[in-house]
């Protein structure tokens, strides 16, 4: 196909490598992973041992707000996953299942834009809030014929080969649904580029992309019709779609690293907050002595209580937007049993009481 990148300059270089402690940065949301969850269950796979030695367990992909995890973590599980699931093509159909509601706000945000440019562009910038394990890049091109293009391309983040072919199935294939979803049922890419050999299932990627699908391509990419970017979003809504985008701004990866053993016990204390869990409770629930996982929260530079108030402060902030809960039973679900506890702590950690907060919030 002509205007095809080289693949030379395709291939990631020791220089593209990321610095080994971003892979521990706890920021990925768990989509993909329970995806695969609820594929195991359906092929009758148990999947509890996907999560052994990761400080996960399978319970908190189940939970709602949904759980995050390192790059690294979620390769791992990726790369399990695929070696004990029967059969292939998982990741087109995890992918084919999705819509425009399966994307949350990110979905909204696509469809009160504008156009499908627009749309676009958003839907790449904002792609961490879904979870996305790929970058993500919108780039002009040329069509075999000379047709004026753009091409949407996915760049792996380290040399994952094993599970290469499974992130960008599930990617694309997602991302068709949510471009029929936005245009409607006659949407179909130009083509499909694949860095990697053709599998088994190479047929399948045809019938689900709905056009031509090159492998050993040295790049992953899906080339688009530039007159797609000016298609009118029918349910464009100036004054919802900046709401919608502020939203999407706020659920972006924090610029706080969180790394593996932050987010471990952070994940803990939010599924039972109320309890007001000890570190001993938490230590024992990873399988660490206390003075190990205190030792480890030191090397993160922080500590058990400061986790835990945050945790607390986030969720009770949370809480109060609710003007139906009362302070008591506020406090009660981050673990204070006497209201007049909880407003002192509350005070302590943003400056002004639980009734003030609220009055601001709302």
């Amino acid at each position: 196909m002509g205007g095809k990148p080289d693949k030379l300059r395709q291939r990631m270089s020791a220089n593209d490598l990321p610095d080994p402690a971003e892979l521990h940065v706890v920021n990925i949301k768990s989509g993909i992973v329970a995806g695969l969850i609820a594929r195991a269950d359906e092929l009758g796979v148990a999947c509890e041992g996907w999560f052994a030695g990761l400080r996960l367990q399978r319970a908190q992909f189940e939970a709602d707000p949904p759980v995050y995890l390192s790059y690294r973590q979620a390769c791992e599980i990726v790369r399990r996953a695929l070696r004990s699931l029967p059969g292939q093509a998982h990741g087109l159909v995890i992918g084919q299942r999705q819509d425009v509601g399966h994307f949350g706000l990110l979905g909204l945000a696509m469809l009160t834009a504008e156009d499908f440019g627009e749309a676009l562009r958003i839907g790449i910038h904002y792609a961490p809030i879904t979870g996305a394990m790929m970058e993500l890049q919108l780039e002009p091109c040329r069509g075999g014929d000379g047709r004026d293009c753009v091409a949407v391309s996915a760049r792996m983040r380290t040399r994952e080969a094993e599970i290469e072919p499974f992130l960008c199935e599930e990617l694309f294939a997602s991302c068709l649904m949510l471009c029929r979803g936005l245009l409607g049922p006659g949407f179909s890419p130009l083509a499909a580029e694949l860095a990697y050999p053709a599998p088994a299932h190479a047929a399948d990627y045809a019938r689900v992309f709905g056009c031509a699908v090159d492998f050993d391509a040295g790049c992953n990419r899906v080339v688009i019709e530039r007159r797609w970017l000016q298609v009118a979003m029918p349910a464009h809504n100036p004054a919802s779609a900046a709401h919608v985008l502020a939203l999407c701004r706020e659920q972006m990866p924090s610029e706080r690293p969180v790394n593996e053993i932050v987010g471990a016990v952070e994940r803990l204390l939010l599924l039972q907050l109320a309890d007001a869990p000890r570190l001993i409770d938490i230590a024992a629930e990873l399988h660490l002595t206390e003075r190990t996982l205190r030792r480890h929260l030191c090397d993160a530079g922080t500590s058990y209580k400061a986790i835990h108030d945050r945790v607390r402060r986030e969720a009770a902030e949370a809480l109060l937007r609710s003007p139906d809960a009362r302070i008591a039973e506020v406090g009660a679900a981050v673990g204070f049993r006497d209201a007049r506890e909880f407003r002192r702590a509350f005070k302590r950690w943003t400056g002004m009481a639980p009734r003030e907060m609220r009055q601001r919030a709302n």
